[in-house]
């Protein structure tokens, strides 16, 4: 072959290998629209709205992250994680992210909607296409809300859709951009890391400040320095004076925290440390006022640290750190419920002991029992058979473990609340609440 006809037949082959190419990645991107345009675009409607009620061409989202967002304006929960996650999008668009959001809606009626829509900067479905709104909760198959569906435009098997945004977007924020698998892998990587380096100094200081705030009542503005702490089990409350059940479970905390100050040795220690989720400087003063331990001051950036570190998604919550630094227990609020003083210090084997206790104790108690306060037959239940971690019907306090629990309705109390039915008595019914931490 002449030199001259090689190159051209190189030149020639090269051309078809970019048009190859180019066909290749043009049927990738047609995929992803006619995906995208499948789920949220009907053969009547190829445009989404934008938050100034403009038609936005479904077409737009060629090449972008898509975030399906199924939330309703009747839901505090959906209302709080939408601001947080408008925060998210805007700094990510701002950073040239090629991430969108398409809100579909769970809301009652068109004003809600409308009223739900005015603080969302992304682009929504049309309220009035009940279809396709309804077909996206089939084939997702939501089932609670707030939820973030992720659609990726070019990706494998692997990464076809991811259901957890929600929890992403908590856990890591901005962070959890692109949500590949890869991203993914690499952020719980570092978040072991952190919890294997964890330790009190760099959990509760800051560059500006190493240093807690002291009991109100013993001294205005009273400093007490983080690394005192040092070599203690520290329990770290997450509370605040808004929330019903940390009102009610605080003066129980109060009782077995001043009990445990005070069959401590001298060569043991145990702190409780306030972090508030107050919402004005009034309401932390008020709260704080009444407890015998320390805090971190009220607004203090490492209050949300402390909340995605340890992934707090409902107060109260105990949190017990041990003398090392490390986490020994996140259901310090249902160990103390259970076993008052008795769970400290909190370690495994401690627990294990107090455990095996109670298995020991409950073999005196019935297998049934039919309690004054709810209408069906109680079954005594444990981790190992439908128990676990519930809320009690009766004194609304966290539990742990054994349980009275209605196999038809789901209602659950402590063993010790369980009033047996006289017979000769009339029942004093209550009604069925839900079991929510």
């Amino acid at each position: 072959m002449a030199e001259g006809d090689f190159v051209r037949e190189t030149e020639m082959g090269k051309k078809m290998d970019r048009n190859s190419e180019s066909l290749s990645n043009s049927e990738s991107e047609n995929d992803s629209i006619s995906r995208i345009s499948s789920l949220v675009a009907t053969k009547d409607r190829d445009f989404l709205l934008s938050p100034n009620e403009q038609q936005v061409k479904v077409s737009r989202l060629e090449g972008k992250i898509v975030g399906l967002y199924f939330s309703g304006n009747w839901d505090p929960q959906c209302r709080n994680f939408t601001h947080l996650l408008a925060n998210v999008y805007k700094q990510l668009r701002s950073e040239g992210s090629e991430l969108e959001i398409v809100f579909v809606s769970c809301d009652e009626d068109i004003d809600a909607f409308n009223d739900y829509r005015a603080h969302m900067p992304w682009l929504s479905i049309p309220y009035s296409d009940m279809e396709v709104k309804k077909a996206l909760n089939q084939r997702f198959n939501i089932e609670g809300m707030p939820c973030l569906v992720i659609l990726q435009p070019k990706c494998g098997k692997d990464e076809v859709e991811l259901r957890d945004g929600v929890e992403l977007v908590y856990r890591y924020g901005v962070r959890a951009f692109p949500f590949t698998k890869e991203r993914l892998e690499d952020l719980q990587r570092e978040n072991r890391e952190k919890h294997e380096k964890q330790n009190i100094t760099n959990l509760l200081t800051k560059q500006n400040r190493d240093f807690l705030l002291g009991h109100p009542s013993s001294k205005k503005n009273v400093q007490i320095p983080v690394a005192s702490l040092i070599g203690k089990t520290i329990g770290l409350y997450f509370s605040a004076q808004w929330c019903n059940p940390a009102v009610k479970f605080t003066p129980k905390l109060i009782s077995t925290y001043n009990t445990i100050k005070q069959t401590l040795s001298k060569d043991e220690g145990f702190e409780i440390i306030l972090v508030s989720s107050d919402l004005d400087q009034s309401a932390f003063d008020t709260y704080f006022s009444i407890m015998p331990w320390l805090a971190l001051p009220f607004g203090d950036a490492t209050i949300k640290e402390l909340v995605k570190h340890f992934e707090i998604g409902a107060i109260p919550c105990l949190v017990i750190v041990g003398p090392n630094g490390k986490t020994l227990t996140k259901q310090g609020r249902s160990l103390i419920n259970v076993y008052q003083e008795n769970a400290y210090p909190f370690t495994p084997e401690k627990l294990e002991l107090l455990r095996r206790k109670a298995d020991e104790e409950v073999k005196m108690l019935p297998k049934f029992e039919n309690h004054l306060g709810h209408p069906h037959e109680l079954t005594l239940v444990s981790d190992g058979n439908r128990g676990g971690s519930f809320i009690c019907c009766d004194c609304d306090e966290q539990g742990l473990g054994w349980a009275y629990q209605c196999i038809k309705c789901g209602y659950e109390v402590h063993p010790k609340c369980v009033r047996s039915l006289d017979h000769g008595s009339g029942l004093n019914l209550s009604p069925r609440r839900s079991l929510q931490q």
